[in-house]
């Protein structure tokens, strides 16, 4: 029995790790070098698009967590992480290239595994297993196929933030520092006087953007807004988001700055730096010049622009079964940011499950579900039960525990592991 894997992404290859692991043949169809979706480039597997960090390792974190969790489970994308980060504070951030090379090195070293690099354009369902781990980027024929399958998409719209040349950077201008002087100093941050920010407000509010087909600002995702929308709600109102400066203070000053805007590490030598939080769809020049108003970017190298596109996915309530497969057809499984979930950890955690359950299958076994008082398990019980599905990522909302808010970020992280490493037993 051959497993077909559609999508080569954060999913798709946690569903590969573990089959391959287990010695079944897998047949990953990946489009790309062939086609690339408008956000992608780069011919490895697990690609990173808007950002290269995989967020908080902090188990009194709710993404701290579902990492700790998914390390029990034997993830092949925290695995890679791990091996190629690169400093960014509390948060777990990588090096794209090289942690999707991680990946794909991983998973093309087994004999059981074959890649076709073709577009799929519908799935003929027959005996076969067949994954759909496409993202949220699906698109074409088989976009349409899958639509008629599963009854129509629902989407939002996301952003993807600049990247700059480190050398391009002026550090007479900016300082190195994380908040509260917690960490290693590893966030670049360039600080604005009141006058500053206000001229930078009012050329970014009144600054070209790239029209969108049925863009609805109602479908922009909370995390990642562009900053220039987060902007039209308010003249401070990035003051109290992504360019907060609670927490620094500007060594050339002495004191904390009106606004700032960090930069985070690329790549291990510092040769690029994101932006962070300037997720944006302006237009192109647009961009190069709201970003040369920045204290210490006057003479920013942009790397890569950021851009916007529309995201996919499908109503897995009304679709999927507790285990992602279809309820129609038990061979038809999904994983990924396609069946709600929001976030690289969260598509990747997924597919790790879906990974499981094919493996039980295909060995005679019952499928197995996740307890619901595992970040992991919370998280996919909402994206098959939501009554009215929205893109979900992990959170201390979605574990239902009795614990004060101050009690659950300090001890939820024992309880939810001690639930998963009975689980990780159960499987043995």
């Amino acid at each position: 029995m051959v497993v077909n894997i559609v999508g080569g992404g954060l999913a798709g290859v946690e569903v590969a790790w573990k089959l391959l692991k287990k010695g079944i043949k897998v047949r990953i169809f990946e489009q790309k070098p062939k086609k690339f979706s408008p956000v992608h480039r780069s011919e490895y597997f697990a690609e990173l698009v808007c950002s290269n960090s995989l967020k908080s390792e902090s188990l009194k974190n709710a993404e701290g967590i579902l990492k700790a969790e998914m390390r029990l489970l034997d993830s092949l994308v925290l695995e890679c992480a791990y091996k190629n980060r690169v400093p960014a504070g509390k948060a777990l951030a990588v090096d794209r290239e090289a942690f999707s090379k991680c990946i794909t090195d991983a998973i093309t070293s087994f004999d059981n595994v074959e890649i076709i690099r073709e577009e799929v354009e519908e799935i003929k369902i027959n005996d076969e297993i067949w994954v759909v781990a496409t993202g949220p980027t699906t698109d074409g024929i088989f976009a349409n196929w899958l639509s008629n399958l599963t009854g129509g998409f629902l989407n939002f719209f996301d952003a993807v933030a600049p990247i700059i040349s480190g050398e391009s950077i002026n550090f007479d201008k900016c300082f190195f520092a994380d908040r509260y002087g917690q960490g290693t100093k590893d966030y670049v941050n360039c600080p604005m006087t009141k006058e500053e920010y206000e001229r930078f407000y009012t050329e970014l509010v009144n600054a070209q953007m790239i029209e969108m087909k049925d863009f609805d600002r109602k479908l922009l995702f909370e995390r990642c807004q562009p900053i220039e929308e987060i902007a039209k709600s308010g003249e401070k109102s990035l003051i109290f988001g992504p360019l907060k400066p609670v927490g620094l203070i500007d060594p050339h000053t002495g004191k904390m700055p009106y606004a700032v805007i960090q930069l985070r590490r690329e790549d291990e030598n510092g040769n690029m730096y994101n932006l962070v939080g300037f997720q944006t769809r302006l237009k192109w020049k647009e961009q190069e010049r709201v970003i040369k108003l920045i204290p210490g970017l006057e003479n920013a190298e942009i790397l890569r622009y950021g851009v916007m596109h529309r995201n996919t996915y499908i109503d897995s309530p009304k679709v999927l079964d507790e285990y992602l497969r279809h309820k129609k057809y038990e061979n038809l499984f999904f994983a990924g940011q396609i069946v709600g979930v929001e976030g690289y950890v969260e598509s990747a955690a997924t597919g790790i499950y879906v990974g499981i359950n094919i493996s039980r299958f295909l060995e005679g076994k019952a499928p197995v579900k996740l307890p619901k008082k595992t970040m992991l398990g919370a998280l996919l019980d909402y994206v098959i039960t939501a009554k009215n599905l929205k893109p979900m990522y992990a959170n201390f909302g979605l574990v239902d525990v009795k614990m004060r808010k101050k009690e659950k970020r300090e001890k939820l992280h024992e309880f939810c592991l001690e639930q998963m490493r009975k689980f990780v037993n159960v499987l043995k």
